[in-house]
């Protein structure tokens, strides 16, 4: 069945004039100055509307025109942008705006997004939103929430941005061109969000096929194992994602996803980068302490913790060069527990690493076994196994694969055996949760998945768990995180 776009539309522009309005959109209300619309979708990038608000005002009290902004140097913008995301790189790319705007347009802001594209701190984004808001021609503004949301609606079946945008530009009418990012926007913001979507309160539920989405469920208990993030403020939230290449998730939206979630710990896995190839945006991400353990290899494996708190100390590896040159296990001690981060390795196709996967998980055990026995454990990360038939969506054509072998499923059993909790079982009874799906055949959009990421807790901290769940709907990689509330 076809998504029937015209009527979504429709119901959507009732809804959203009574939702939080972008504050682009804003803007453009109150002036169609190009120029303005440019510096205020600049400071917007990865930043609240109030805080862009505040800095854009800031800002327009001492500089509305290009000649005005050129007067003022990065040093004295950064005073009045802060504290924006990116603050410094934004302030650098302003204080080249001018004179790129002098030297390739005669002060003007181009409308054309190629042209658009040659600016300082302009993507493809920005340039398509300027060019919609500012100037009322037709562009497709893709951020995360239309690339999410067009998704969900299986509208387009694509995965990233730029690939939704071209989608997009050959299906969607171009009469909601312009207008279907606000729209999305401030649905996304409200209603359909990435994390905890309220399907329950959306006025396209009976047209929505909720692709990769488990709604939360009036009148139950809530709970993360739902598909939402657990609820409330009460203890500390953690999150757990194998992002199959930290470059690559970075560039479909991931620092948005970290922002919106607002974890207190934050544990990746399969980074496949050596620190010094990443971004200054993720590896000083404001508010966190990153740990990083790559793997020699370049391009694979790889481990990563963002912490908000700082912890007492940081322990790479397990001091098993076997495992441990492949940046496989990152650990942070704090003083009432230890976060375990673990990447755990695929048996591959015919088993062939299989033995290499089952050393690794008895050295994992006798680890976490030695830490238990000091405090709290918490251990989380792709385990690369469906422990049981409940698992996976192909139970039986998978028998015997790698992930679903005898020989790793035994381990699981004697590893929850030896004193540890699979968190999400705890509040989770039902089939058809997963965190990981083949790209092939649709397999996500038909939730033919693999429930391979886990939370566990040694057996003495259960009552410290609050709640835990599978975040299905946060696209980015072929796994969505995980999530535990602990106390």
């Amino acid at each position: 069945m076809t998504f029937p776009i015209d009527e979504a539309v429709s119901r959507l522009e009732k809804t959203v004039a009574a939702l939080h309005t972008p504050i682009v959109d804003l803007i453009a209300v109150q002036t169609r100055d190009p120029f303005k619309v440019l510096v205020a979708t600049i400071l917007s990038a990865r930043t609240k509307d109030d805080v862009t608000a505040a800095a854009a005002g800031r800002l327009f009290a001492q500089a509305t025109t290009p000649e005005q902004l050129a007067r003022l140097d990065a040093s004295a913008i950064e005073k009045l942008i802060f504290p924006v995301g990116f603050f410094r790189n934004k302030a650098r790319h302003l204080s080249l705006l001018p004179a790129a705007l002098a030297g390739k347009f005669e002060g003007q802001v181009p409308s054309a997004i190629d042209d658009l594209l040659t600016l300082p701190g302009v993507g493809r984004k920005t340039a398509n939103l300027v060019r919609s808001v500012a100037f009322g021609l037709p562009a497709i503004c893709v951020d995360t929430h239309v690339h999410r949301i067009m998704n969900i609606w299986a509208y387009v079946a694509t995965d990233t941005p730029l690939a939704t945008e071209m989608a997009l530009r050959e299906k969607l009418p171009e009469k909601y061109w312009i207008r279907i990012n606000g729209l999305l926007v401030a649905f996304g913001q409200s209603i359909c969000r990435p994390v905890a979507p309220h399907c329950d309160a959306c006025p396209l539920a009976d047209l929505c096929p909720r692709l990769g989405v488990s709604p939360r469920r009036p009148g139950r208990a809530r709970s993360g194992a739902t598909g939402e993030m657990p609820v409330g403020n009460v203890g500390q939230l953690f999150l757990s994602w194998n992002v199959n290449g930290l470059r690559a998730a970075l560039g479909k939206g991931l620092i948005e996803v970290l922002k919106t979630v607002n974890a207190d710990i934050v544990a990746l896995q399969e980074i496949k980068a050596q620190p010094e190839q990443l971004p200054e945006e993720i590896r000083n991400l404001p508010g966190y302490h990153s740990f990083w353990h790559a793997a020699e290899k370049k391009g694979y494996s790889g481990t990563a913790v963002l912490s908000r708190r700082e912890p007492l100390r940081v322990r790479y590896g397990i001091d098993q060069p076997e495992f441990d040159r492949e940046g496989r296990i990152l650990t942070l001690e704090f003083s009432d527990f230890f976060f375990i981060n673990a990447y755990f390795p695929n048996a591959q196709e015919e088993l062939k690493r299989l033995d290499y996967k089952l050393a690794f998980d008895e050295a994992m055990l006798a680890y976490a076994n030695r830490l238990k026995a000091e405090k709290s454990v918490v251990l989380c990360g792709d385990f690369n196994v469906a422990h049981q038939e409940i698992d996976l969506a192909r139970p039986r054509e998978n028998r015997g694969n790698a992930g679903f072998s005898d020989e790793e499923r035994a381990w699981m059993d004697s590893f929850l055996a030896a004193g540890y909790l699979d968190t999400f079982r705890k509040f989770c009874p039902d089939p058809g949760q997963y965190s990981w799906w083949s790209y092939r055949a649709n397999a996500r959009q038909k939730n033919i998945g693999w429930r391979i990421d886990y939370f566990v807790v040694d057996e003495k901290s259960d009552e410290r768990v609050l709640d835990a769940g599978i975040l299905a709907d946060i696209m980015g990689s072929d796994h969505c995180p995980v999530s535990l509330r602990f106390r």
